[in-house]
């Protein structure tokens, strides 16, 4: 019977198997912990992307406040300005002074 690898004696072949049994080993381990590495830096990440979510949506609520605020002082500053251009049409003065004179 021929062999496909050279004929050595069985302790060669019982070092060679428990080498690779050992380096199998060490292997699996390595796995293992980069899985539960994987693992809590998947955790972590969900966690901060929850937290830039959270934080992304008080800032668009305080950007929609801002905005509210604005476009209310831009309506009284257009109704200000609206009046004093009425004033200005009108001299400034109320109707119902215009027949008083102060001496």
């Amino acid at each position: 019977m021929v062999l496909p690898w050279p004929n050595t004696d069985m302790s060669d072949q019982d070092e060679r198997v428990e080498e690779l049994e050992s380096k199998v080993e060490r292997l699996e381990a390595t796995v293992k912990g980069l899985t539960e590495e994987l693992v809590e830096v998947h955790d972590r990440l969900e966690t901060l992307e929850d937290e830039a979510a959270d934080s992304r949506a008080v800032q668009s609520t305080e950007s929609r406040t801002e905005r509210t605020r604005d476009d209310e002082s831009g309506e009284s500053d257009e109704a200000k300005s609206q009046e004093s251009q009425k004033e200005d049409e009108t001299g400034g003065d109320s109707e119902l002074g215009d027949d008083i004179i102060v001496a």
